[in-house]
């Protein structure tokens, strides 16, 4: 029978299975806080480098450090949980490894939210938004938004070089990781990044394009796919198991499982970004239609929209002063059209396949139940 230690406690069968269904799958084994603890000592020495060039330049860490109190911290669970399902040991270095996609995740949200022009992330001002009211308040010269956007940029860049140079120090945290096994993940971990960059432009591409044609869908469901699937699960999930010296049946095993979770969870993501609470999601309401976002639930709606619908929508969606009242309509719009209704089967029947290839897949214990509550937390959320 299965026996899993949690919390210095050992449990065995269902009554494990019960502990990991009640808790975040992110806390099994102290993930969260052993990946924290990670993330505050590369802060702390990346701040002692900082301040030998300026003390005015340790407000870049302490705006990333702020940004990384918050999140879901997905990537890392993936990561760390891709190692242990192919047999890798309770071991410091897919935690080093796991906390590097985290770094990597804050650089790209970072960026993210100045192309988009968003005002807020996890309940708190943007970056750049951040240092454009310091800007402001300081009545210093020049524009604070592009002094705001400057500096919003640099320190996306420093946690982009800051992943990097952590995933480094993973190759000799804990018991080490062998140089073939390395080699294997730091080219996992090259091609996460040039795809991320990749489905980073076509989402900036549809939205500049505004196209709602007949492949409009496909098109956002490949952003998607390079976007989020891949970045979000596949990825992270492929470079624990080859630091770990995963056989290419379980590489196999985890690809199959991660796309369709991968692109349940971004649709998740897409139905929150409408019809979402802001207080859960840190988001004010609405905000995806306003930014333009060309999203699967938009485009299904274009599909099936009427004429005046379709008026409607190409005149609202991608206007940046769009009221509680706009937001509505093309609310009613989606609903009206099915496009949400749609959405929420597409999710269901990817999660479903998610789920089925795991049951197949040669995933060691207690990963394998891991990895199947994480299937849960990634599609049936709130924020």
């Amino acid at each position: 029978m299965l026996g899993i230690a949690i919390g210095g406690m050992s449990m065995t069968g269902t009554a494990a299975e019960t502990v990991l269904g009640a808790m975040a799958p992110m806390d099994v084994e102290h993930l969260r806080a052993r990946v924290q603890t990670v993330l505050d000592d590369v802060l702390d020495r990346q701040s002692a480098q900082l301040a030998e060039v300026s003390g005015e330049c340790v407000t870049l860490a302490d705006a990333v450090r702020d940004l990384l109190a918050g999140g879901k911290r997905l990537r890392p669970a993936f990561c760390y949980w891709g190692w242990r399902g192919a047999g890798g040991p309770y071991d410091e270095a897919p935690v080093v490894a796991a906390a590097a996609l985290e770094l990597f995740q804050a650089a790209a949200l970072v960026h993210d939210d100045v192309m988009d022009g968003s005002d807020t992330r996890r309940g708190a001002p943007t970056v750049h938004v951040r240092f454009g009211a310091r800007h402001a308040a300081a009545h210093w010269s020049g524009s604070s938004v592009r002094y705001g956007e400057a500096a919003a940029l640099l320190a996306g860049d420093l946690c982009l070089t800051w992943s990097a140079q952590l995933l480094h120090e993973a190759a000799t945290a804990g018991a080490g990781i062998s140089d073939h096994r390395w080699r294997a993940g730091l080219r996992m971990y090259d091609t996460m990044a040039t795809q991320l960059m990749g489905g980073q432009f076509l989402d900036v591409l549809d939205q500049a394009s505004a196209g709602s044609g007949a492949d409009a869908v496909a098109r956002a469901r490949r952003v998607i796919r390079f976007k989020s699937a891949k970045y979000t699960v596949e990825h992270p999930l492929l470079l624990g198991g080859l630091l770990a010296g995963a056989d290419p049946l379980l590489l196999d095993s985890y690809s199959e499982y991660a796309l369709p979770l991968g692109e349940a969870f971004q649709l998740r993501d897409d139905v929150l970004g409408v019809f979402g609470d802001p207080a859960q999601t840190g988001k004010p309401s609405g905000d995806d239609l306003r930014e333009g976002k060309r999203t699967v639930l938009v485009a299904l709606a274009h599909e099936g929209a009427d004429p005046e619908q379709e008026r409607t929508l190409t005149r609202l969606v991608g206007h940046a002063d769009l009221d509680d009242a706009d937001v509505a309509a093309l609310r009613r719009i989606i609903v009206d059209t099915q496009a949400l209704d749609r959405v929420e089967t597409l999710v269901d029947d990817l999660t479903a396949q998610a789920t089925a290839v795991l049951a197949a897949a040669p995933v060691a214990e207690p990963a394998r139940s891991v990895l199947s509550a994480l299937v849960g937390a990634a599609t049936r959320r709130q924020a």
